[in-house]
């Protein structure tokens, strides 16, 4: 997937100041891959292991795992597709839904990813408790 789409998509933009964050997942930051990565972002690259730690147990920190899959989820489960055929068509749609999120949610998300990383500071990084972030 790097080689094939995301690395020519990539060519189609500007990427010198952009950075590219990974989780820890190992299946994630095999050799391979971070070496791919890194001819692309150079120490612009958030990896486990790498110019820019990615923090332990920090799902609580990026909105993509604590707001955008979980919203896509939701939809695509939403009615509970039956079948293969109905479940590929809920993911066809929820590309059109994430390219329509309104920049008022999104507002709100990022209000409360600045919360969160409040509380980490303040706490001097000791993890999140169970705490529930409403949008």
């Amino acid at each position: 997937m790097i080689t094939n789409f995301f690395i020519p998509e990539l060519n189609n933009h500007d990427v010198q100041e952009l950075w590219f964050q990974q989780d820890r997942a190992t299946c994630h930051t095999a050799r391979a891959t971070i070496d791919l990565l890194k001819d692309t972002f150079g120490d612009r690259l958030i990896s486990r292991f790498e110019p820019v730690n990615w923090p332990p147990k920090s799902c609580d920190l990026t909105p993509l795992d604590y707001f955008l899959w979980g919203y896509v989820k939701s939809l695509v489960y939403a009615d509970k597709p039956q079948t293969l055929d109905y479940l590929e068509d809920n993911i066809r749609r929820c590309r059109r839904v994430i390219a329509d999120i309104r920049p008022q949610m999104l507002e709100k998300v990022i209000e409360n990813w600045t919360s969160r990383l409040d509380y980490i500071r303040v706490s001097r990084g000791s993890p999140i408790p169970e705490i529930i972030f409403k949008m």
